[in-house]
């Protein structure tokens, strides 16, 4: 793996000696591969499985699956994530406990949250009442979100005759966080993964290297203070900003959590965390707040960097109503059609494995001769998957085609469904 010279100047300067070897040694090594497994769901986790120490749902795989082809990942059972993000769980915890009383129902908005690991995360701990409004400026990566926030919701459907979050809880937008400004909305809980130079996913994605340059570590630390500026206006008083990276600088980390307290008088959140989780604390000079940092080869996951700040005063939320704003929202079709779909009488088919697959797929998909026509929800081990409507003859796939798997089968992966089949 061949870094930037500029790169190993910096990082070892702003890690250390003994920290940046060790971070080195880390790049030459496999990735941890992990997931999380969905609260709503009833998932049996592979053998061999370890947990991830501050995620309760999260877990290490001694392998890596064939994730793609597996019916359960696109049932929104569980969600493949890197365990250092799953930091987030550990941090709402101490934020948001699950008998928390409020005067009003909260509000939690993801202002940059696409693919979406981080917003099914802020789901899992949304009170009873609550809303998530989860963002994305860029079109074609806020309709990813949009798909893996609806497959993830798809789990809260129990006994197909109820959904365990209100449909009406949860908007996927795809707007500029100026746009939230401009519409004066106002929220309890922001979390801003901000953009950034990627440095601490270098062993998982080594494209990334060949796009870091001091240049843009400069560009991303001014884009990010414009966007904490504009989700700090939307923030009441009293509540929390999370600010993380993935990054391991400290221009982008500590120098604008800096900013935001000098800037904004934003007062830093301590968060309660084990020595044996090896999370390293600032690494600017003479700068104490509470930050924490993920760092390849002394954490198991990716480099991630996260603070938490609230904002002064005690004034009463006002109301958030996406309805009267002129935000983008990209409506949950196919949750609705599903939610629409089960009830007491909905008929549901269960797909073998090479079945679920080719429904996935989108091909065509034969039910049996006794199916009644009409809607009917098809699942896979119990789990729904999606809706079809039986014609007689054959059955229309009504699975959304943007989602469907793309990939081609090997020969080895084709000789494992049909041994599933």
């Amino acid at each position: 793996m061949q870094l930037p010279e500029e790169f190993i100047r910096q990082t070892r300067q702003t890690l250390g000696e003994e920290r940046f070897e060790r971070y080195m040694k880390a790049l030459g090594e496999d990735a941890p591969v992990s997931i999380r497994v969905n609260p709503a769901a009833e998932a049996g986790i592979m053998e061999g499985a370890e947990p991830v120490a501050w995620c309760q749902n999260g877990f290490y795989l001694p392998k890596r699956p064939q994730f793609t082809f597996d019916p359960m990942l696109h049932a929104g059972c569980y969600y493949v994530q890197e365990a250092a993000s799953m930091f987030l769980d550990h941090v709402l915890r101490q934020l948001y406990h699950p008998t928390l009383n409020t005067q009003h129902p909260l509000f939690f908005l993801d202002m940059c949250a696409a693919p979406g690991g981080k917003s099914t995360i802020l789901l899992s701990h949304l009170p009873e009442g609550g809303t998530l409004v989860s963002n994305e400026p860029n079109p074609k990566r806020a309709s990813i979100l949009s798909e893996n926030l609806q497959k993830w919701l798809l789990q809260g459907i129990k006994s197909l005759s109820s959904l365990l979050v209100p449909r009406s809880s949860t908007f996927v937008t795809n707007n500029y966080p100026r746009d939230f400004r401009r519409a004066k909305l106002n929220f309890d809980l922001i979390l801003c993964d901000v953009p950034c130079s990627g440095e601490g996913m270098f062993r998982k994605d080594p494209d990334s290297i060949g796009e870091w340059s001091a240049e843009n570590v400069e560009k991303c630390w001014r884009l990010q203070r414009e966007i904490v500026a504009d989700a700090w206006a939307c923030l009441r008083d009293g509540g929390c900003l999370i600010y993380s990276t993935c990054t391991l600088n400290i221009k982008e980390n500590e120098e604008n959590v800096r900013w935001m307290m000098e800037e904004l008088e934003a007062e830093p959140v301590a968060i309660p965390v084990e020595p044996n989780w090896h999370i390293t604390g600032s690494l600017l000079p003479d700068f104490t707040a509470p930050v924490y940092r993920f760092i390849p080869g002394l954490t198991r996951g990716e480099g991630l960097f996260m603070a938490v700040l609230r904002k002064k005063g005690d004034e009463k939320a006002k109301k958030t109503d996406l309805s009267r704003t002129a935000l983008k929202t990209i409506p949950n079709d196919f949750l609705n059609a599903v939610a629409e779909a089960v009830g007491p009488n909905a008929h549901k088919i269960d797909l073998n494995f090479g079945q679920a697959i080719q429904y996935l797929r989108r091909e065509a998909i034969v039910l049996p001769p006794e199916t009644p026509r009409g809607i009917v929800v098809v699942s896979f081990e119990g789990q729904p998957l999606g809706l079809a409507k039986n014609i007689g003859n054959r059955a229309n796939n009504l699975y959304p085609k943007e989602w469907r798997i793309k990939s081609t089968y090997t020969p080895k992966e084709y000789e494992a469904i049909l041994r599933h089949s």
